[in-house]
């Protein structure tokens, strides 16, 4: 597996990493906390250094999870997890004041079984509390040893702008994907600008774009697609000609769906680096195969212009989740 450097810290990582959400929250019931290690150090055997978690994924069962599979691994792998997002009678509140990340950093730190925090991210702007005074806490907490790296999931580009501009911001975390490329107008501009590495979450769409979703397919009540306007059976037909673009590219690649999907995010700047989730081993060298597949500038190009011409149907959140992004 090859690597990629995000921000200008030189924070290394393996070009595609693992999003570990899934595993046990998000996409149905949590599954076997045994498989789940097996599947963690399957992906560290396949030259995997790069995982992502959240305090809230569960809450806590996540970071736990993925504590417990890397604990052999310390000094070979990176852990990514974020703060800001708390549990309040069955709802996530965003809560990003001081005392609040103190005592989050602190428990992430208990749960991943680590003396440091590779990359610290805000999970969530939130309004109530200056992004200055967030950056400040964070640039305490680095010069304390607790944290190495710090980013930003979700932020609108002028607040990327300020945190940066009190402590260095090594890595911005946000939805990108053929399905959604919102990101391109503002966001990638300014992350080259200042230097600023880019990880892009669910570049797979959700799923979508492995090819194996169609208006017949049902979420459960525990999958969070099932409240997401993008996956109504009309909208997830609307968007099949989406699927027969990338199918027809495949094809010619001797590469999957899924593949080609990645490989597009690869190639759009060396310093991303998506973080695909899976629960299962098979989706997992899947996706890894994907740093095999090259699209060439070219191709890039072509399928661009031809990407630019398909109409996404449906919002990628519901609206109470789609206010608490960009800004």
């Amino acid at each position: 597996m090859q690597k990629r450097k995000l921000g200008k810290n030189g924070l290394e990582v393996s070009t595609i990493g693992l999003g570990c959400m899934g595993m046990s929250f998000g996409y149905g019931p949590a599954l076997d906390k045994t498989e789940m290690v097996s599947l963690i150090h399957a992906a560290v055997d396949r030259g995997v250094t790069f995982f992502d978690t959240a305090e809230v994924y569960g809450p806590y069962e996540n970071e736990e999870l993925v504590g417990e599979a890397l604990a052999p691994y310390k000094g070979k792998v990176l852990i990514a997890t974020k703060f800001g997002i708390q549990m309040a009678n069955g709802k996530q509140v965003l809560d990003s004041k001081p005392e609040i990340i103190r005592q989050s950093v602190e428990g992430s730190l208990k749960r991943l079984k680590v003396d440091a925090i590779d990359l610290y991210y805000q999970h969530r702007v939130d309004p109530n509390v200056p992004i200055e005074e967030v950056a400040g806490v964070v640039k305490d907490l680095i010069t304390e040893g607790k944290i190495k790296n710090w980013g930003l999931s979700e932020a609108g580009v002028e607040t990327i702008r300020r945190a940066h501009a009190v402590h260095p911001v090594t890595a911005i975390q946000s939805e990108y994907s053929m399905m959604w490329r919102s990101p391109e107008e503002q966001l990638l501009p300014a992350l080259e600008e200042l230097g600023i590495g880019f990880v892009p979450f669910a570049p797979l769409g959700k799923g979508f774009l492995t090819g194996t979703i169609d208006k017949n397919t049902t979420f459960g009540s525990s999958d969070f697609r099932s409240i997401v306007p993008r996956f109504t059976p009309e909208n997830i037909e609307a968007n099949q000609n989406l699927i027969v673009l990338i199918k027809k590219i495949a094809a010619g690649k001797n590469a999957t769906p899924a593949q080609i999907a990645l490989a597009w995010v690869l190639a759009k700047k060396p310093w991303i680096v998506p973080i695909p989730g899976t629960r299962k081993l098979e989706r997992l060298e899947e996706n890894l195969g994907a740093a095999q597949v090259e699209l060439s500038p070219e191709e890039l190009i072509d399928l661009n212009d031809v990407l630019s011409k398909i109409e996404i149907s449906g919002e990628r959140y519901p609206a109470e989740y789609a206010n608490r992004v960009g800004k």
